[in-house]
């Protein structure tokens, strides 16, 4: 019993073993950039090595795996030899992690980003490297390996200066339990790596804390974050799948599409500095909408909003997942088969956010979800894009019934109302809701379930949520800042509805979106706008009548402008789809098929080459970023 307590000793030490290094490569790394640390404080600096804890247990899990491995072969089968086995391997890895840490704190001072597995496109031209790296660099990286090392040494001869106690269990006795003993520690280790039981996994976003870019790369711990990155990079690289077109070439036809001229009448406010709030929905699909499709009966509540706003009938959202989807809205930005880049902050940060513009124009901004905004790193998107707070499930009221994912759509509107009556005009309050999403547990008890055929509990959840949008803009109404707020209803993706299930369709993206409330002109209340954009054409759109400027959102479209081409371009499973006015297809990339076509020959011919051609330079320019 005695040994067996030594070695859960031991396992705790060794957590405790990585997570001092990971805290002492960020000192070092905090001294290295002084002076990138300007506009933190002393004590939101201390706060990282609070909020990194997760992440670096996270890490130690996965880094402590093999090492787990020797220990129990040490455990049973104590000697000089099994000893050094294990210390072998822990040093192994420290190397390996100290020259991440190393290139990260070398790397930072220029790419104002953690590293990432670009390093390999670098290192795959070692020219580039020794003519793009001076001398001090160089030497910088090898003290700071050679400190980690001897730091981790001194460390473990502390922590592991004893030997475990010997067993004298017979051969076949100590295989058995060494066995057990991996099973139930390599399972606890799985555990932890994920970060626990919750259906969404642990990831970067479980560091975030501040506003301040700088303070949240301090606490992601470095090696989950190159050890994600590699695995986006691994799965990124879609160049050999993509349709081939020649560079040149396509960025000629890209550079068509966007030649018309930008500047037009139609403005459809009366007050070109309205409060803005975005209600982003989960999952509504168009062909589950009523004023959209032949669907009749889910939506009455929003079809009568629609009556009263301005619809845009066609639009496609550019992906499949929230993420995606919440990145275009708003930051204008494509989606590429494959990727996320809402999981890649050292990219995302370059683009431009709705927020930021009305933030130089006095309104403060808020995002809310009433689920856990780690999912595809949502949370760390905005919060890297200066939203000036970012709540999720984490700060709802005590005591409220809630689904599996999240809390019903009713209590967030409420908590979103109570917010936006707390904000100063003008204000920007954006809300992401849940209910709509599987399994789809909205509060039954307070409805029957009314729909029959395909999609049933989704579309009984629609049937919920669309009836607390009504409730919400009935407790909107009776506000002092409503008669100044324009309301934007717009779904982060499609999904399956009665009719078009298939994701590999392109009806199945094609979403709601809807402007509405007191400041919209008349003339434009009911009107419907059939123009085919997606959403990230809504950037370029409202900027335009809010008197921003268009050029920071190069891949946004202004519908409101009669020149503006229709197109619109979204990923599928495994590929992409193109939109116009003339047709759709839908191309999967691995089968090199289209799955969708509904082009006249002589219009297939042109509109393929556009697809591809867009596809290829939004790709080529993300591979920039």
């Amino acid at each position: 019993m005695k040994s067996v307590q030594q070695l859960l000793i031991t396992i705790l030490k060794m957590f405790l073993f990585w997570i001092l290094l990971f805290d002492f490569q960020r000192i070092l790394f905090s001294i290295h950039n002084w002076d990138k640390l300007e506009g933190i404080s002393f004590w939101e600096w201390l706060a990282t090595f609070f909020y990194s804890i997760r992440l670096d247990i996270a890490s130690a899990a996965y880094l402590g795996l093999l090492p787990l491995l020797f220990l129990i072969i040490h455990y049973l089968n104590p000697s000089k030899w099994t000893r050094w086995l294990f210390r072998g391997v822990l040093i192994l890895e420290v190397l390996v992690c100290a020259m991440i840490h190393a290139g990260e704190i070398n790397a930072y001072t220029e790419w104002n980003h953690k590293l990432t597995s670009r390093v390999f496109m670098h290192l795959s031209n070692p020219d580039e490297v020794v003519r793009t790296a001076d001398y001090a660099m160089t030497i910088w990286f090898f003290i700071y390996v050679i400190l980690e090392v001897t730091f981790a040494w001194r460390i473990m001869n502390w922590l592991f200066k004893k030997s475990l106690d010997g067993n004298q269990w017979k051969w076949y006795l100590n295989y058995s339990f060494g066995a057990i003993f991996f099973g139930l520690f390599g399972s606890i280790f799985f555990l932890l790596a994920r970060g626990g039981w919750q259906q969404i996994p642990i990831n970067i976003d479980s560091a975030y804390f501040s506003n301040n870019h700088v303070a949240n790369d301090i606490a992601v711990n470095s090696v989950y974050y190159f050890g994600n990155s590699y695995l986006l990079y691994n799965k990124s690289d879609i160049d050999e799948s993509l349709p081939k077109i020649d560079l040149a070439r396509a960025q000629r036809i890209v550079d068509e599409l966007y030649d018309y001229p930008s500047e037009h009448d139609n403005y459809i406010l009366d007050n070109k500095r309205p409060n803005l709030v975005f209600v982003i929905m989960e999952s509504w699909a168009a062909e589950a909408v009523g004023c959209l499709s032949d669907n009749k009966g889910a939506t009455p509540n929003f079809d009568a909003l629609a009556e009263e706003g301005l619809l845009f009938t066609n639009i496609y959202s550019t992906g499949h997942t929230s993420e995606i989807g919440n990145s275009s809205i708003f930051s204008g930005n494509p989606g590429i088969p494959g990727i996320s880049i809402s999981l890649q902050p050292e990219k995302h940060r370059k683009l431009r956010s709705l927020n930021q513009d009305v933030e130089d124009w006095g309104y403060s901004s808020h995002y809310v979800f009433s689920g856990d905004l780690k999912y595809g790193n949502i949370g760390g998107y905005f919060m890297d894009h200066g939203f000036q707070d970012v709540v999720d499930e984490n700060d709802f009221p005590n005591g409220l019934e809630r689904g599996k994912l999240n809390y019903y759509d009713e209590d967030l509107y409420d908590f979103l109302l109570k917010r936006i009556s707390k904000s100063q005009e003008p204000f920007m309050h954006c809300a992401f809701t849940g209910s709509t999403h599987s399994p789809y547990d909205h509060p039954v008890s307070k409805r029957k379930r009314t729909w029959e055929g395909e999609e049933v509990n989704f579309m009984n959840s629609v049937i919920y949520a669309d009836e607390c949008i009504s409730d919400f803009i009935k407790k909107c109404k009776k506000e002092d800042w409503y008669e100044n707020t324009l309301f934007v209803f717009m779904a982060d993706h499609g999904h399956a509805a009665p009719g078009s299930t298939d994701p590999n369709s392109n009806r199945f993206y094609r979403i709601p979106l809807l402007l509405w409330g007191e400041p919209l002109k008349k003339e434009y209340r009911g009107k419907r706008i059939e123009k085919v954009g997606s959403q990230t054409d809504l950037a370029a759109t409202l900027m335009y009548q809010m008197g921003g400027d268009l050029s920071l959102y190069p891949w946004s479209k202004d519908l409101m402008n009669p020149e503006c081409p229709q197109f619109a371009l979204h990923t599928i499973i495994g590929g992409y789809g193109w939109v116009t006015e003339k047709g759709m297809l839908a191309y999967h990339m691995e089968h090199q098929t289209y799955q969708v076509n509904t082009y006249t020959p002589e219009d297939f011919k042109i509109e393929d080459e556009r697809g591809r051609a867009f596809l290829k330079v939004v790709y080529e320019n993300y591979k920039k970023l």
